[in-house]
């Protein structure tokens, strides 16, 4: 399958919320229970741009059918090449559009996740975008295993695991914690927060920005 790749020198072009509604719409439609929704592509994106590996390197066809359940001859999800390009166009997009966040402004960055209103408050939930940054993550499990085992890093990014992992290996006391809406709130919190310390992380080990690019023209 071909791809489109990253041109970084492109201008960040942010989707639009209608752009972002036809890419959530798109990526539901699809027949494989593994696509993502735009909640879950955002988290994934945001792990693959904050990968000790530097992921988003990568030729995207490494990384890219993930987030539509993959493709194939056996596993063709969308109804034509067009189809797949466009939705690809998309999220490429987006993928540049968060690496410029944070790389111009790291406070202005704000995750696509779901806020409910609960009388005078907005609770967060970021259970699907947890689940997606998860993904992103086992894309470089030699990158991000050990930040997950060290000992301050592995407590800020436990609300991830909490939120995005798999609840049947959780103690049932964890479980009924996630049920409290205020709980799951906090969590999605801490998660969000989560993402600015390792881009630190990164922006100190590196020496440069978080790398991010825009698919090109054609």
């Amino acid at each position: 399958m071909d791809y489109p790749q990253y041109d970084p020198s492109l201008p960040d072009r942010p989707l639009s919320d209608a752009e972002l509604a036809k890419l959530d719409e798109t990526l539901l439609a699809l027949p494989s229970e593994a696509a993502m929704n735009v909640e879950a592509l955002d988290g994934y994106l945001t792990a693959l741009l904050l990968s000790p590996s530097s992921v988003t390197a990568r030729p995207t066809a490494q990384w890219l059918p993930v987030v539509w359940g993959g493709d194939g001859e056996e596993h063709q999800p969308f109804p034509s090449n067009r189809k797949r390009k466009d939705t690809a166009v998309l999220v490429l997009r987006h993928l540049h559009n968060i690496a410029t966040r944070l790389r111009e402004s790291p406070d202005d960055w704000e995750p696509v996740v779901s806020v409910a209103e609960s009388k005078d408050e907005e609770l967060v939930d970021a259970e699907d975008w947890c689940i997606g940054f998860l993904q992103g993550a086992a894309q470089d499990p030699e990158g991000y295993e050990p930040l997950f085992d060290d000992p301050e890093l592995g407590d800020v990014l436990a609300p991830i695991v909490l939120l995005g992992g798999d609840e049947a290996g959780l103690e049932e006391s964890e479980r009924e914690h996630l049920q409290d809406p205020h709980a799951r709130d906090e969590l999605s919190r801490a998660a969000i927060e989560a993402v600015l310390v390792l881009w630190e992380r990164k922006q100190a080990g590196s020496g440069g920005g978080v790398n991010g690019g825009e698919p090109a023209a054609g």
